[in-house]
């Protein structure tokens, strides 16, 4: 059942702004987004970057990444690669390190010193995948007309902003892991939070200027912000909900005194990996949609070729059949993946852990059978999760689609989902803090 979200008081705010530590993790995590938003601003040296955010706004592909680092990519600043490579080198390293014998026993079995370890090696995958794309964006700008500044010395120029785009990327994965660290809330989910809260305004401008001069757009508007409402509130669901599975504790007699035997229950969550689906279901569509879109800007000799790099642009496009499609079977898969890689829902150690202190669920026999059976619960809850979480993700988009109210298409569901996940684990870990703070405090009075 999804569990009731209370408001939080004056009170409760300022018991949260004077709790020892949450202070500080607060203003660090804004200093830190401060941060990000600033490196947005600063354009790249030579570049005219009116020339690119005009493109940006007729290009599907381009206009939906712009939307994900906050405007850095349409600004063309040194932050234009945003947290994408970072997030990208996560899901590689993450997926590998399922088949990889040598890098799952580094997740599994080697604790936080192995964590650190694929910690490291995500870093330097995140450089490798960097420098790869400031050569394809580059290359792309090349050919982009009146994009560069004439007079720049070209060599020097392409050198130099490969450096200062792979440099911003890097320093975006820091911020982001400073943020996870020191601050509150998910570092990379954070700044793509901040990154599509900032567009909002925008996407709302267009969104007002198109509908006013049409009374059907206005009243398609209205459907159009129910069914967002509708939509937060099912995302809420989703998050929030989880499967209780009884758990019989075993009674103790120490002396004359019994203890034990209370009922538990161990909770799975219909959503157990949050936003994070989303986000790399996003990462794994864009990086081919975003390659196909740059290839198809070059002059090919062959018409013939041209023509089928146009039209794979065209099918790989955000607003296509092919593409949604695809992100639905990726979100329901990444869910399955997260369920699977997630410490504390692995059926067998539950059952281990469940018959070694002597604990059982009710009408199972301890060992494989209930192993067995958690594992069905588990594909049960998580194949209802992803199935939910993939539909939610298409029907605003579908909804813009009916009423042809498409400039807020670019902050549908995908966005609502992150916005709204996002701003739940922050809860989370801001309620989390305080309950360990009066923990603390009681201990010691």
């Amino acid at each position: 059942m999804a569990q009731g979200m209370k408001m939080p008081t004056t009170d409760d705010l300022m018991s949260m702004w004077q709790a020892s530590g949450l202070k500080q993790k607060i203003l660090f995590t804004f200093l830190m987004i401060a941060a990000f938003r600033l490196g947005a601003q600063m354009p790249l040296f030579g570049i005219n970057n009116q020339v690119f955010s005009n493109l940006a706004q007729g290009n599907n592909i381009i206009g939906f990444l712009d939307l994900f680092s906050g405007g850095a990519l349409g600004n063309v600043s040194i932050f234009a690669l945003g947290i994408g490579p970072f997030i990208t080198a996560s899901i590689i390293i993450q997926l590998v390190s399922v088949v990889i014998p040598s890098l799952e026993k580094l997740q599994k079995e080697e604790g936080e010193a192995g964590r650190r370890k694929l910690s490291q090696y995500t870093r330097i995958f995140t450089v490798i995948l960097a420098v790869f794309q400031s050569l394809i964006f580059m290359m792309f700008m090349r050919h982009l007309p009146g994009a560069i500044a004439p007079n720049v010395n070209h060599i020097m120029f392409y050198i130099s902003s490969i450096v200062v785009l792979t440099a911003g990327s890097v320093l975006v994965m820091w911020i982001s892991e400073l943020i996870t660290e020191k601050g509150i809330g998910n570092g990379g989910s954070l700044i793509i939070f901040v990154g599509i809260l900032s567009g909002i305004p925008v996407y709302a401008a267009r969104t007002a200027q198109m509908v006013s001069k049409s009374v059907s757009l206005q009243l398609g508007l209205v459907a159009l912000l129910a069914i967002f409402f509708i939509t937060m509130v099912f995302i809420v669901i989703m998050q929030e909900a989880v499967r209780k599975v009884v758990i019989v504790n075993p009674k103790r007699q120490v002396g004359n005194k019994v203890y034990g035997g209370m009922n538990s229950f161990i909770p799975f969550k219909l959503n157990p990996g949050g936003v994070m689906p989303i986000i790399f279901a996003i990462a794994i569509l864009l990086f081919p949609s975003t390659v196909l879109s740059i290839v198809g800007q070059a002059n090919f000799k062959s018409v013939a070729v041209k023509n089928f790099v146009v039209h794979l642009t065209h099918v790989m496009s955000p607003d296509g059949i092919v593409y949604y499609v695809l992100y639905f079977l990726l979100i329901v898969a990444l869910t399955f993946f997260y369920a699977s890689i997630m410490p504390n829902m692995q059926p067998k150690d539950i059952a281990t852990n469940l018959k070694k202190y002597g604990s059982s669920i009710p009408g199972i026999k301890p060992g494989k059978p209930t192993a067995d059976a958690l594992d069905k619960i588990l594909s049960k809850t998580t194949f209802i999760g992803a199935m939910g979480l993939g539909i939610i993700a298409l029907v605003p988009s579908f909804a813009s689609y009916v009423t042809n109210i498409k400039t807020l298409q670019g902050i549908g569901a995908t966005s609502l989902i992150i916005m709204v996940g996002v701003a739940l684990d922050l809860i989370n870990q801001v309620k989390t803090h305080l309950l360990a703070r009066n923990y603390e405090s009681f201990l010691k009075e």
